[in-house]
């Protein structure tokens, strides 16, 4: 089945909305977790890095926005940017919220190189492929935090564990 090309295009543009969102999302959940970070460095350094990744993304996708005229959804942004704000509060409280943090930003990286896999095919599919190359850059960032996040958790585990056995829980926090 042919799927007639407006379509397409509102399917793509609908798709950039979204990771839009996800990606400011991912700033309400990763921003507030670099400013409580004490015991674990590493982390704190490359989620640094990651929310610079994240703004340039953010970039991307509002220049392919533009090219159709159009922009972000406000609402998609603040209601995805709320709810990660709340899951981060939600962490705040945890004894072991380093190793909560740990595995939502695994998952979440996942979740968006699921949407960006989505958005090349949408390109591929609906004669989009002008913008390949700002999704496989924004898709080759999302996988390396994802298997950045993979290797470190390990170590953040065994140092969360140290911790946790030198001083309890309080002595174990980010």
């Amino acid at each position: 089945m042919t799927i007639p090309q407006e379509t397409m295009q509102e399917l793509f543009i609908t798709g950039l909305t979204n990771a839009h969102a996800v990606e400011k999302q991912a700033l309400s959940i990763i921003t507030p977790q670099v400013e409580r970070i004490e015991n674990y460095p590493e982390v704190a350094d490359r989620l640094r890095l990651h929310i610079d990744e994240t703004n340039q993304q953010i970039q991307r996708l509002d220049e392919i926005l533009a090219t159709f005229g159009t922009s972000s959804s406000g609402l998609k942004d603040t209601v995805l940017s709320m709810s990660g704000g709340m899951a981060a509060v939600a962490h705040s409280v945890a004894g072991d919220e380093i190793i909560k943090n740990s595995f939502a930003n695994y998952a979440f990286e996942h979740f968006e190189i699921a949407a960006y896999k989505s958005l090349l095919v949408m390109a591929e599919d609906g004669g989009f492929a002008q913008f390949t190359p700002l999704l496989k850059q924004s898709l080759g960032e999302e996988e390396a935090m994802a298997q950045w996040l993979e290797d470190a958790l390990p170590m953040v585990t065994r140092r969360y564990a140290t911790l946790y056995a030198e001083g309890g829980s309080s002595a174990a926090k980010v």
